[in-house]
């Protein structure tokens, strides 16, 4: 009851700001409210995470929390387009809330700035709609997809590296296929940007897309990549789509 007490219309000014979604055929008044009524974890808010953020908070989403335990560096800034040179020794939340919060002043923006352990991250999802996975390593990703599954909240997992890219995403129910049935095929090299590199738009591409699922997802507006994975080698602009088949063995997702 609270829910719907507390729900959120949008205003004359909103529908104008956001008319160009509004507008497209099956978005609508509906589907932009469902966005302002709508929470987003965002897990890292680093290449991924600040691409990611600021194309969510754009589109209109009521609130997001982002969570980091990072600060600014200068090597950051080539990629982390939320950052600046003014922001270097800052904690990557505040100067990320500081950036976002120029976007749109209306969408609230919760920070957390320390790792969170399994618990935590549990409490947290239960907060949100969608989980989006913007992290860089496989231990926290593995965690995600743990806390997704055991609180059935959606997660959209995103990766970037040299001029390779990945985007798949999660819905947990029986039939699904979760992260750990597509992680288990195949040997994850858990590298870093730090030892292998990245190209600066790659994490923008990567990034905007992890928003754009989540918006599809949230809003029920048209496919999402449930049960597939996209890869997009950046070097020669090829775009790949492979179906992840749930593995009836796993140790996360089986019944």
């Amino acid at each position: 009851m609270s829910n719907i007490l507390n729900k959120k219309t949008l205003t004359t000014q909103q529908a104008m700001r956001y008319s160009r979604q509004i507008l497209l055929p099956g978005f609508d008044l509906e589907k932009q409210e469902i966005l302002l009524n709508s929470k987003v974890l965002v897990i890292g808010v680093g290449g991924l995470g600040c691409a990611a953020a600021q194309y969510l908070v754009a589109a209109g989403i009521g609130g997001i929390t982002i969570v980091d335990d990072d600060s600014v560096e200068l090597s950051n800034l080539h990629r982390q387009v939320l950052h600046g040179e003014a922001d270097l020794g800052d904690t990557k939340c505040q100067s990320a809330k500081r950036a976002l919060m120029l976007i749109n002043p209306n969408c609230k923006i919760n920070c957390v700035e320390k790792r969170l352990d399994h618990q935590e991250l549990c409490s947290q999802a239960l907060q949100h709609q969608i989980i989006l996975d913007c992290s860089d390593n496989l231990a926290t990703r593995n965690i995600l997809n743990q806390v997704s599954i055991s609180q059935k909240v959606p997660l959209v997992s995103g990766a970037a590296i040299r001029m390779e890219g990945q985007i798949c995403t999660f819905i947990p129910h029986p039939d699904n296929a979760c992260y750990e049935c597509l992680s288990e095929l195949f040997v994850e090299q858990n590298l870093s940007c730090v030892e292998a590199g990245v190209m600066s738009p790659l994490v923008g591409v990567i990034g905007a897309m992890q928003a754009l699922e989540a918006i599809k997802v949230l809003t029920g507006f048209g496919e999402p990549l449930a049960n597939k994975l996209m890869l997009f080698d950046a070097s020669s602009m090829n775009w790949q789509t492979f179906k992840i088949a749930k593995n009836p063995d796993c140790n996360t997702c089986k019944i």
